[in-house]
C-alpha cells in the first residue's frame, strides 16, 4: 500500500469518527430535550376514564375569622341623608369616586387593632376579634340599631388579598372583591399555570392563630374539589413547584433546533468530502 492510499483511509476513518460522533450529538439532544408530556399539564384528572359525569361534596373551611391588622369596610345605609352623614366617614360623598378605588376603600376602612377593637364613629370602639363577617354586621347592627332604626349595614373585608409565585404566568399578589375564591379562579387571575408547573405538588401557605400552617394540593386529582383547601382564605399564598428536570425540558419539541443540527452535521460532512 503506497502512501496514498494510506492517505486516503485515514481520511475516510477520520470522516467516519466524525459522522458518527455528529450523529451521537444528535442522538444525545434529542434524548435530553424531552417534552413536557400532556398528562402533566392537565387538571383534574379522572382515575376512570370512562368516567362521564361525577358529583362532588364539598367540605367547607371553617369561616374566616377576624384578625389582628385586618381591615372592613363598614358602612350603614339609610333612607335619611342626615343618619347617613352621622355614621358615615365620607361625609355623606355617596358619589365620590374615590370611594371605589383600592385607596378610597382602604382609607375608609377600619384597622383591627392589637386587643381587636376597631374604632366606629360616635360609639366608639367595638370588639370584633375571631367574629366572622356575618357576626361582625350583626354585632354592629345590633349596635346601631340602639341609635338609629331602619338602617342597614355592609360589612366586607378590604384585607382579603393571595399570593401566587413560583411556575405562573404572572406571579403577585391580586386583591379579591368577592366573598369567595377557590384556587382554579386565583390561577386564573395569574394567567394560569406554566407548562412547568407541577399541578401536583402545589404549597398552600395559611395563617392562623397558632402560625403558618403548609399544605400541599394535587390539582391532578377530582378529588380537590372536595377539599377543605379548595376556597382560600384571605392572605393565602399559593407556592407552585417546578416540573423535574425543567431546565432539560421543553414545552414544544425544539425542531428548530434540530434542523439546525442536522444542516450543520451534512455541510461538515460535505465539507470532509
Amino acid at each position: 500500500m503506497n502512501v496514498s492510499e494510506q492517505q486516503f483511509l485515514m481520511e475516510n476513518n477520520f470522516l467516519s469518527r466524525s459522522r458518527n460522533s455528529l450523529w451521537l450529538l444528535i442522538l444525545i439532544v434529542l434524548l435530553t430535550a424531552s417534552c413536557v408530556p400532556q398528562k402533566k399539564i392537565k387538571y383534574l384528572q379522572s382515575v376512570v376514564e370512562t368516567d362521564s359525569s361525577r358529583s362532588f361534596v364539598y367540605t367547607p373551611s371553617p369561616d374566616y375569622r377576624i384578625r389582628v391588622g385586618d381591615n372592613l369596610y363598614i358602612k350603614v345605609q339609610s333612607f335619611d341623608e342626615k343618619t347617613y352623614r352621622f355614621f358615615n366617614p365620607d361625609g355623606g360623598n355617596i358619589n365620590s369616586n374615590a370611594m371605589y378605588n383600592d385607596a378610597g376603600i382602604y382609607l375608609n376602612s377600619y384597622l383591627v387593632d392589637n386587643e381587636g377593637f376597631i374604632s366606629f364613629p360616635y360609639i366608639g370602639k367595638v370588639q370584633i376579634l375571631n367574629q366572622t363577617v356575618d357576626e361582625v354586621k350583626a354585632t354592629m347592627q345590633s349596635i346601631i340599631d340602639q341609635y338609629l332604626k331602619e338602617t342597614t349595614l355592609i360589612v366586607k373585608m378590604v384585607s382579603f388579598k393571595i399570593t401566587i409565585l413560583g411556575e405562573i404566568k404572572m406571579p403577585g399578589s391580586y386583591p379579591i372583591y368577592q366573598d369567595r375564591l377557590n384556587i382554579f379562579e386565583a390561577i386564573a387571575k395569574a394567567g394560569d399555570l406554566s407548562d412547568f408547573a407541577n399541578r401536583s405538588r402545589v404549597v398552600l401557605l395559611r395563617k392562623t392563630k397558632d402560625g403558618v400552617q403548609m399544605h400541599r394540593l394535587d390539582l391532578t386529582r377530582q378529588d380537590i374539589l372536595e377539599s377543605p383547601y379548595f376556597f382560600l382564605q384571605p392572605n393565602d399564598i399559593l407556592y407552585i413547584e417546578p416540573l423535574r428536570g425543567k431546565q432539560f425540558a421543553f414545552s414544544q419539541f425544539p425542531y428548530t433546533i434540530l434542523f439546525s443540527l442536522i444542516s450543520s452535521t451534512l455541510l461538515i460532512m460535505n465539507y470532509f468530502k
